[in-house]
């Protein structure tokens, strides 16, 4: 009897330490969604949504759904990040554009205000000069008078327009520093990037002797475009991007050859080329967790993996076997 109460005690502490957990979990969600920052209204309306649905299907508890959740928590929040990172280039583009206006207002303001001045203060001598000569006597009280509330007019607008540049300079400085701190924010979306068929044609024929290539065909990225949509298929690359670069060396040059082809510039030997296409081919196959309105859908690639020395082989050479393998002919 004492061992049945004491597994009734600790099933009964198991399950108020599950409800206390689900809770903190429960809490987390929803505190995402409230702290989030906001971005244009639309963009922020529909991720607190989203979250909200989710915060609301993980109260069933059931264990099917709570495995769901952490992939699609983790997709809400990167979609978000990189929805984020595009608001704020577009910020940074904004100010940039900006902060070069109010460059060329100063730069138009200093090259007219030696011109204006100097004109005025040429009259200003002229009507000095009538206002002494003979002819001028008549009217010299009031040319005097005139001239020297033109001079102190004058005096007036210059103090005006250095304190109007200097402020420029200041507001200037300020949108500058505002744009490197966007550009520091943006950095980690930008190295995430991939060259393009066309920079990596150029470093396939300038590559140079002991150098590997290796080629990785994705199947799955147009199927997931049919099957769910775009912008699927564009999460779904993303995230076979970032694992490919995670599975290489820093200094590899990777480039997208085509929808589902990849080609990277390896500096190592072929020995361990090949054993990184094997780990790849291995790993990098199977699904990838994404995000459809909100929910986590799971598409699957299919990654074939192929490696190619430049060793004994001329660019057109090269070339030549890269196309065979990712065309297929």
């Amino acid at each position: 009897m004492i061992s049945i109460r004491n597994s009734v005690t600790e099933l009964e502490n198991c399950h108020q330490e599950r409800e206390v957990v689900l809770e903190c979990y429960l809490t987390a969600i929803r505190n995402v969604a409230a702290y989030a920052i906001d971005l244009d209204e639309e963009t922020s309306a529909t991720h607190r949504q989203y979250l909200t649905s989710l915060a609301d299907d993980v109260t069933s508890g059931t264990q099917a759904v709570l495995v769901d959740s952490r992939a699609t928590l983790r997709g809400l929040l990167r979609g978000y990040r990189d929805k984020a990172v595009e608001y704020l280039n577009g910020l940074r583009e904004e100010l940039a554009g900006t902060a070069r206006a109010l460059e060329e207002i100063l730069d138009s303001l200093s090259q007219s205000e030696g011109d204006h001045e100097a004109k005025v203060r040429s009259a200003i001598v002229l009507l000095r000069d009538i206002a002494g000569s003979p002819e001028g006597k008549a009217v010299r009280d009031l040319v005097e008078s005139a001239a020297g509330a033109i001079e102190q007019s004058v005096e007036q607008i210059r103090k005006q327009h250095q304190l109007t540049i200097s402020q420029m300079q200041v507001e200037i400085r300020m949108l500058h520093k505002r744009i490197d701190a966007m550009e520091t924010s943006a950095s980690l979306d930008l190295l995430t990037q991939l060259y393009d068929r066309q920079e990596i044609e150029g470093r396939i024929r300038g590559a140079s002797s002991g150098t590997c290539l290796l080629l990785a065909k994705a199947a799955g990225i147009r199927t997931a475009e049919v099957h769910y949509k775009e912008d699927v298929a564009s999460e779904l690359t993303a995230a076979f991007t970032k694992r490919l670069r995670n599975c290489l060396p820093p200094t590899a040059a990777i480039g997208r050859w085509s929808r589902e082809e990849f080609v990277a510039v390896l500096n190592m030997p072929k020995r361990e080329a090949t054993t990184a296409a094997r780990w790849i081919s291995e790993h990098l196959t199977g699904p990838y967790a994404c995000l459809l309105n909100g929910k986590t859908v799971r598409p699957s690639l299919q990654v074939h993996v192929a490696v190619v020395e430049s060793e004994g082989n001329t660019p057109d050479r090269l070339m030549e076997r890269v196309k065979a393998f990712l065309t297929g002919d």
